[in-house]
């Protein structure tokens, strides 16, 4: 009940998760709702070992090579649906899986079994002075070397056994030291679940909240409806009517444009015609006075006659060449375009263009009574969200499940002491069977001390000193602790290993690679009637696709708990709050917008008569072939500074005298004119070309131009009049989509970080993790495989180290009978006399002792 309950606190996070179906995706412009609120999670689902890691990775191996079969889905599904048998071969198959831990069982208990009555039978046969208990020692040869093998193998057990007994010890210590440090993990466990609950409605609220910036945002774009939606009406209308009052305001410029020309032509010809006269009176005056000048007798020398003919014959070049007396007026065409310019065409244009650019000024204006009831629509969604989501028992469900969490902590708190206590006297049990096994080797350990230290090859057998005899009771009493502890030591290991070995290999390992999940997982395992157990349990719809593997990996990703555990089909949000309904609402307010833009007026009827008369100004019956025949000569017929160079240079041709002073008078005289009147003229002549020029661009079909300028406005304004509602429609659309889409963003976030970001359930994988990875695996199972492994080790090396000891321990305690032989005979393999003092037949004595 309590986790139907934390689920169900979630439910309501779908609230504004709408199935609008967008007819269009515009690119409104990205809304930014920020990070929901979240914090980070204190318990870190993980554990390192330390340097006791190597002894649990050696035993995995050892566990490898004792188990190396693959998981066993089949058989544990069919164990769990208790149909293990049904089937032929299903016992064949779990012997075989289970092989080497029964192989290893049977030989544990045939150790338990025959160890102690081997035992038995040895204590038994050494009161009848036989399996080394009778107290005489037969003299060899190698009995030094034989000494000696038997010490170092029996050092070399001890070792062994000390290693394993230290592995016991230290895995025992390691429980219990991650026992009492498991308080910490389990507290941090329960405080994630704590911030799990709290941060939950924080979040939740903030999702809610942040509908207002998607509200915000239309509202903006509501309130500046004009610069919106008039703008893109404008832009639209625009791409006709721009250019149409282009042309026109272009043609009210061609109009000025044109005065000027034709003021230009007037007062250029008036200028060119004046100078044109004066210009030939001056040239007539030089040419007769350069006349005068050659007529003198100085020309007639031989020396200076040739140069005077050719001057002579060039002074009929000193004329005028461009004739303006003859160009036709343009004073009636002036007249008439003055008439246009008495009407500001440029005027009545700006007023067209004016007028358009109040387009959204009227949208406000037509649109401003749906603007509130669209204002009135999202107040009323915002509040909507507020009341259903405080119409929910979110508090009261927080509450309960705080309290049963707290009531959990509390539970926890109080017998974490008992587990403690009981911890203990498993650890005590523990070191005890460790001490066992310590003192077995104290006693192997003293023996070989003593017996080595106090061994004296010289002493015969019977003679061995106190100490060297010593050891030798430490051996055999240390055999005899062997037989009695070993029993209890491979029960223990024996039962360990069973439990251990299969918790790692049926739980741990499939946990790891998550075969566990898909054995949970199976259809119809866990009840008979669902086939998914989790989606049965939470849904009561066991039909749901939902898997304990599925919903553990999300959490592991710390994903959403909504879409972890498809919280939707356990409460559907949408049949209480569907902002879709709202969306099409606010849609269908918007398409009833209707703008009428009839009032804007691009030119009017003044205007069009204006470009009219200006076609007809009849500056296209000007004679513009004549103007530019005369433009296109030059003032004179030669370059009056080229002819007075010339005449410089031939003066300087003549002899030194009144002629040459003469003649270079008159080049000056011709260089003035040419720069006093020549140069004005031919700048009035330039000005003249390039109104006359323009003049006859303008007039190329101008009438065409005028009506093709008129037809534009005419078009523009009857788009504007008959057909801007469509284009007002399409742009309206448009702007509903734009508003629209703000809120299917704020609905995509939301889904969004439910799904990755509220109530992310990091916190109960991580309580899975800590149960069954870190308690169970990690402290218990491995602390527990390493103790057998090494409590085992040192079992099965007491073997071995019982043979040695009894083989040494005759090397070590003193005799009572031993071997004598004579030296001659024996060739002095025997003992010297002088040792033999006192020491009766060792024969007779053996059978009066024996007696």
């Amino acid at each position: 009940m309590a986790v139907e309950l934390c689920l169900l606190l979630l439910l309501f996070c779908g609230s504004t998760i709408s199935e609008v179906q967008p007819i269009y995706k515009p690119p409104p412009g990205t809304l930014d709702f920020g990070f929901v609120p979240s914090k980070t999670y204190d318990t870190g689902a993980y554990h390192e070992p330390g340097s006791i890691g190597i002894l649990f990775k050696i035993v995995h191996a050892f566990l490898y090579l004792v188990q190396p079969n693959s998981f066993p889905q089949d058989l544990i599904r069919k164990v769990a649906q208790q149909q293990l048998g049904k089937t032929q071969g299903d016992y064949q198959k779990a012997i075989y899986y289970e092989i080497g831990f029964i192989v290893s069982a049977a030989l544990g208990l045939l150790f338990i079994l025959l160890l102690p009555l081997v035992g038995l039978c040895f204590c038994m046969c050494r009161c009848c002075d036989n399996c080394g208990g009778e107290m005489h020692q037969r003299q060899k040869k190698n009995a030094d070397c034989q000494r000696s093998c038997f010490a170092t193998f029996l050092f070399v057990a001890s070792l062994i056994i000390s290693v394993g007994v230290l592995c016991a010890y230290a895995a025992n210590q390691h429980l219990t030291n991650q026992v009492r440090g498991a308080k910490k993990l389990v507290n941090s466990n329960f405080k994630d679940l704590k911030i799990f609950l709290n941060d939950t409605p924080a979040q939740i609220d903030y999702l809610v909240n942040q509908y207002n910036t998607a509200k915000d945002k239309a509202l903006s774009d509501l309130n500046n409806v004009g610069p919106v939606l008039g703008t893109r009406v404008q832009e639209q209308l625009g791409k006709e009517v721009r250019p149409a009052l282009d042309a026109a305001l272009t043609m009210a410029g061609a109009i000025r444009e044109t005065k000027e020309a034709l003021e230009n032509v007037s007062v250029s010809v008036e200028v060119l015609q004046e100078g044109t006269e004066r210009l030939h009176a001056n040239l007539t005056d030089v040419k007769t006075h350069l006349s005068n000048t050659l007529n003198d007798s100085a020309c007639n020398a031989a020396q200076a006659a040739s140069t005077c003919n050719i001057i002579r014959n060039s002074l009929s070049q000193l004329n005028v060449n461009a004739n303006f007396s003859g160009l036709p007026g343009v004073s009636s065409q002036l007249a008439k375009v003055n008439d246009v310019l008495k009407i500001d065409l440029s005027s009545l244009v700006q007023k067209g263009y004016a007028a358009f650019n109040d387009t959204p000024d009227l949208v406000v204006n037509q649109t401003r009574n749906i603007l509130s009831d669209i204002k009135s629509v999202l107040e009323s969604i915002g509040s909507n969200i507020t009341t259903f989501t405080k119409a929910l028992p979110v508090q009261k469900i927080l509450d309960d499940l705080m309290v049963y969490l707290t009531q959990s902590e509390a539970y926890v708190q109080d017998y974490f002491p008992l587990v403690e206590q009981y911890d203990f006297y498993r650890w005590l049990g523990c070191l005890i069977l460790c001490c066992m096994v310590v003192l077995i080797l104290v006693f192997y350990y003293l023996g070989l001390l003593c017996g080595t230290c106090g061994y004296d090859k010289h002493a015969s057998p019977t003679t061995r000193g106190c100490i060297s005899n010593t050891g030798g009771n430490f051996l055999m009493a240390g055999v005899g602790f062997s037989f009695l502890f070993s029993w209890v030591l491979m029960t223990v290991v024996v039962l360990t290993f069973v439990t251990g070995g299969n918790v790692e290999k049926l739980v741990c390992e499939p946990f790891e690679d998550k075969n566990l999940f898909k054995v949970l997982d199976t259809p119809y395992l866990l009840n008979q009637q669902w086939k998914n157990y989790l989606a049965g349990i939470l849904f009561k719809n066991p039909n749901v696709n939902l898997t304990f593997e599925k919903v553990y990996s999300d959490c592991k990703e710390n994903k959403g708990i909504y879409t972890s555990l498809h919280l939707e089909y356990l409460f559907n949000i949408n049949e209480f709050l569907n902002i879709s309904m709202y969306t099409e609402d606010v849609a269908l307010k918007i398409e009833h917008i209707q703008i009428n833009l009839s009032k804007i007026i691009l030119l009017d009827e003044i205007g069009k008569e204006n470009l009219l008369n200006f076609s007809s100004s009849g500056i296209d019956g000007i004679d513009f072939s004549a103007y530019l025949t005369e433009i296109n000569k030059s003032v004179t017929k030669v370059d009056l500074l080229s002819f007075a160079n010339d005449l410089e240079a031939r003066a300087d041709q003549l002899p030194k005298g009144a002629l040459e002073n003469a003649l270079k008078g008159h080049a000056n005289s011709i260089r003035m004119i040419h720069n006093q009147q020549v140069v004005p003229l031919e700048q009035a002549m330039s000005t003249l070309n390039q109104s006359i020029r323009l003049l006859k661009k303008t007039s190329s079909e101008l009438m065409v131009k005028v009506k093709n300028v008129i037809s534009a406005v005419n078009a523009a304004q009857f788009l504007i009049n008959n057909n801007a509602s469509q284009v007002i429609v399409q742009e309206t659309k448009k702007y509903m989509d734009t508003i629209v889409g703000y809120f299917e963003q704020y609905t995509e976030w939301v889904k969004e970080s439910i799904a990755m970001e509220v109530a992310a359930c990091k916190p109960i994988a991580n309580v899975i993790d800590t149960a069954v990875d870190i308690f169970l695996c990690s402290y218990i199972t491995d602390s527990v495989n390493t103790f057998w492994f090494g409590l085992g080790g040192s079992s099965m090396f007491l073997i071995p180290a019982i043979i040695f000891a009894v083989k040494l321990s005759k090397y070590y305690r003193r005799m009572d009978t031993e071997d004598v032989y004579d030296d001659t005979e024996n060739g002095n393999n025997g003992y010297h006399k002088e040792h033999l003092y006192g020491i009766h037949n060792p024969v007779f004595t053996s059978s009066v002792e024996q007696w």
